[in-house]
């Protein structure tokens, strides 16, 4: 029985991905921050909460190695975790671009140095990194994020040629918009009092991001890849996954920056007068 360690699990893609796994017969260590706040995963059959935080290099060994004691090993880890600060970077501050970063690039970096030495060790092991579309495309209010996001598909691009000799693949799955609680809890919008030059813009520009939210698939879709990409045995890097990221991928392979970033601009800044 194989199994996998995800990241992030509390909500969204990463609870979904739990389920998922383990309905599929997989043993699933399930971390997230505060795993005693938790009451639904660790009832399903061969699933176990860890405490992770992935700023935290001590709690990520400790969780990886409990893991490891409890499961027998681990063949897959799933870099989920994240934080999504939106809004006009002019108004961000120092500390929500940070956070950002710390969160979503370096807490990757950071999971993904910790579990190395075991996969290397063992010649074997999967990483996936829940990236997003926007790691490779991009739209407005969404700068920081998209800075993330892009940072983690170069790095992973990279490491690929590294981790090769020893078996061990990266791979990176890539949502579109998905019905989660990023559009409401989970986001983060920067404000600046005083700030009011770009307020009709980022109004207009912040509404009809958020329709896509409330259009969005659910995390299965997402979880549905990751499971994919953790069993196909191939060396692929990158997995669209929904009909929406994976046309816009095309489009932007396909179509000149120029017109592509149209295209966007007619969507996302539908309403918008100068």
């Amino acid at each position: 029985m194989k199994t996998v360690l995800i990241t992030g699990t509390s909500s969204g893609i990463g609870k979904a991905a739990v389920k998922y796994f383990s309905e599929q017969g997989w043993q699933v260590a399930a971390t997230m921050r505060t795993p005693q706040k938790e009451h639904e995963l660790g009832l399903l059959p061969n699933v176990k909460l860890y405490p992770l935080d992935v700023t935290d290099d001590e709690s990520i060994q400790s969780a990886i190695q409990a893991s490891i004691k409890d499961f027998g090993g681990i063949d897959v880890v799933v870099n989920n975790a994240g934080y999504g600060a939106v809004g006009i970077f002019e108004k961000a501050t120092k500390e929500q671009i940070q956070k950002q970063f710390e969160t979503n690039v370096f807490g990757v970096m950071n999971v993904t140095r910790q579990i190395l030495p075991y996969f290397r060790e063992k010649n074997a092991g999967t990483i996936i990194n829940v990236t997003s579309m926007g790691g490779r495309i991009t739209f407005p209010i969404y700068s920081v994020y998209h800075g993330t996001k892009w940072a983690v598909e170069g790095w992973a691009e990279a490491l690929q040629f590294e981790l090769r000799p020893f078996n061990i693949k990266i791979k990176n799955v890539e949502p579109g918009a998905i019905k989660t609680d990023f559009y409401e809890r989970s986001m983060d919008l920067f404000k600046k009092e005083g700030l009011n030059t770009y307020n009709e813009y980022e109004q207009i520009v912040y509404q009809n991001s958020q329709k896509a939210g409330e259009t969005a698939p659910l995390p299965i879709v997402v979880a549905k890849t990751i499971f994919k990409a953790a069993t196909d045995n191939s060396n692929k890097l990158r997995y669209p996954s929904s009909p929406q990221s994976a046309m816009l991928l095309f489009l932007r392979w396909l179509l000149p920056l120029k017109t592509f970033m149209a295209i966007v601009r007619s969507v996302v800044e539908k309403g918008f007068k100068k």
